[in-house]
């Protein structure tokens, strides 16, 4: 029979974002989802990455892969439960990619961001995408032009991490209280569509999720 903490411990993995994208590394977190899927236990999923892509890693490099690894990563993203990512030590590539996908975002002391380098300029993935949607065009500029570190200060101003621990075992216990992880999910998505709708398109959304909310408030 499967423990709680072995269902916990299902669903969370160790990222080294200092190798190349591979299909390996999209089944990873392909994988990661499904079992997230599979389960309903209480709690984050959560992934520890870490680690940059070589010089040259894009080398031979097709973009159907990179296609799949932008979808991975979009699962992780629209998952129908809290994510945690705790980052360590230099993080780019594939490591930043999930990190800037997680609802809660943990960073060691001494954790730096920047983005990979290929082709004679910083990496044009969608890593440019969620940097300036969710930190401002002026706040990302020299890191997506210049390739400029962001370190963990100026990344807690820009709020692309949540806080800066020595014990982020500590805030990632504090998650296991943190409610269903479906209603995280659809709070979410409320979040991602504010940016792009009116207020009378939102509105619907907004009222079945009230409603829902209102339905688990009046049972016993």
């Amino acid at each position: 029979m499967v423990t709680r903490n072995e269902i916990k411990s299902d669903l969370v993995l160790r990222f080294d974002g200092s190798r190349p994208l591979s299909v390996a590394a999209v089944e990873e977190v392909a994988a990661l989802c499904d079992r997230a899927e599979d389960q309903r236990e209480p709690g984050p999923v959560t992934v520890h990455v870490t680690g940059a892509p070589p010089a040259g890693w894009a080398k031979g490099l097709a973009v159907g892969l990179v296609s799949k690894w932008e979808r991975a990563v979009r699962r992780f993203e629209r998952l129908g439960r809290l994510t945690a990512v705790v980052a360590s030590g230099d993080c780019a590539g594939m490591a930043l990619d999930l990190l800037l996908a997680a609802d809660v975002r943990i960073a060691e002391p001494g954790t730096t961001l920047r983005l990979a380098s290929a082709g004679g300029g910083t990496w044009p993935g969608m890593t440019v995408y969620r940097l300036t949607k969710q930190a401002g065009a002026a706040g990302i500029r020299r890191a997506v032009l210049l390739g400029t570190p962001i370190g963990t200060d100026r990344a807690l101003a820009l709020n692309l991490i949540d806080e800066v621990s020595g014990d982020p075992a500590a805030t990632l216990s504090s998650l296991e209280a943190a409610g269903d992880g479906a209603e995280a999910a659809i709070r979410r998505q409320l979040i991602f569509e504010a940016g792009s709708t009116t207020f009378e398109e939102a509105l619907g959304s907004h009222l079945a999720a009230a409603d829902r909310a209102l339905r688990r408030e009046a049972k016993p």
